[in-house]
């Protein structure tokens, strides 16, 4: 219990330091310097990851990291096990990459804007038209260098394994005919979701080698390129566990 109040003060005293630091870099982000912001946004998320990590008490094994792209588009589709998945990610992918959240994230104080800073879009999933819209601008955002981050399942695991992956799902990186790395995160679930009391935990993040899909026909994009990254995932589940 006392670990869970100092790293919830933690928590608190970080989100209200940084925050006007990502206000004064929207602005200048408004203004012109895109490319700079989001690099200077990045590497500050990713130093607060790297402190909630600690905070925590928890150890992240990262493996292959070899495997991101260093430049140019890119996709990651990881597994999706809980809340810390997203900063463990922050912390060690090394670079920027925005993912899509649900539209209600939008109202969110601190998280909405680092969303929107990072690159990441807000889909309203009640809308086709509205949702098309979304994806779309991410597409643009990948085919101009971009990196976005998908969870395919949709859904939290919250520990079940991995869960089926959703119905057009991986389009943000089909339609770009950007490469995708798959992701796998183990051990995230236990920091905090599974006894809602902080708890150490080793986390194991593995960045699995790129495939490519520009090459891919259209019949292929559809079924076997998910079942590929499933089961590419799936096993590597399966060996950490």
């Amino acid at each position: 219990m006392v670990r869970t109040v100092v790293f919830f003060i933690y928590l608190f005293i970080s989100i209200s330091l940084v925050s006007p630091i990502g206000w004064i870099a929207s602005v200048f982000y408004l203004l012109g310097l895109k490319k700079s912001m989001i690099i200077l946004t990045y590497r500050i998320a990713q130093f607060w990851a790297r402190m909630t990590i600690f905070a925590a008490g928890s150890k992240v094994t990262a493996i292959g990291r070899e495997n991101i792209p260093k430049k140019g588009s890119v996709c990651f589709v990881s597994n999706h096990c809980g809340y810390f998945d997203i900063v463990v990610l922050l912390a060690y992918c090394g670079r920027p990459f925005g993912f899509v959240a649900k539209k209600e994230l939008i109202l969110l104080p601190f998280f909405n804007l680092w969303i929107f800073m990072l690159g990441g879009l807000f889909i309203d999933r009640s809308s086709i038209r509205k949702a098309m819209q979304t994806i779309n601008k991410g597409v643009e955002k990948i085919k101009k260098g971009g990196g976005m981050l998908i969870f395919p399942e949709g859904h939290r695991s919250k520990g079940r394994g991995l869960l089926p992956f959703h119905a057009g799902s991986l389009k943000l990186a089909t339609m770009a005919n950007t490469p995708i790395v798959p992701v796998v995160i183990n051990g995230s679930y236990e920091v905090f979701e599974k006894t809602y009391r902080v708890t150490k935990s080793d986390i194991t993040l593995i960045f699995c080698p790129k495939i490519e899909t520009a090459s891919l026909s259209r019949e292929e994009k559809k079924q076997a390129l998910t079942d590929r990254i499933y089961a590419v995932i799936k096993e590597k589940i399966e060996t950490e566990t």
